[in-house]
């Protein structure tokens, strides 16, 4: 049997409980004490300092009242949105002018592939 190595990246997944946690305007003390964690836990978990248990992750969504699936969007592997939450944790720290001149770069990249008829190779080609 040919089994695929995969990794989970942690940084993706703390990313998005902070996420989250903070659309639902939940503090870490809070979400720690909803989930029975402690809050440096939290803390480490949406740092990627430490890796979540599923036992955690479980109690994580509950108390956030999503899915493992929600949690999860954006972070796997050959998922349309995939690249989003990357996208947004370069900008994260970006003034809005960086913001702009990046989505500039972006855009003109875009239509000039467009335009000239340009296609990347598929990764899928590659396996």
């Amino acid at each position: 049997m040919n089994q695929t190595q995969i990794s989970v990246n942690h940084k993706q997944i703390g990313y998005r409980i902070k996420e989250v946690r903070e659309q639902n305007h939940i503090s870490q003390a809070q979400l720690a004490e909803m989930t029975d964690l402690s809050v440096s836990y939290i803390s480490h978990i949406e740092n990627a300092k430490r890796k979540a248990s599923l036992e955690s992750v479980i109690r994580i969504v509950n108390a956030l009242g999503i899915t493992v699936d929600e949690l999860l969007a954006g972070v796997q592997m050959n998922n349309p949105a995939a690249y989003q939450t990357d996208i947004d944790m370069l900008m994260e720290d970006c003034s809005e002018n960086e913001k702009r001149f990046i989505y500039e770069l972006i855009k003109a990249s875009l239509e000039t592939m467009h335009k000239n008829g340009w296609e990347l190779a598929s990764s899928d080609r590659h396996r």
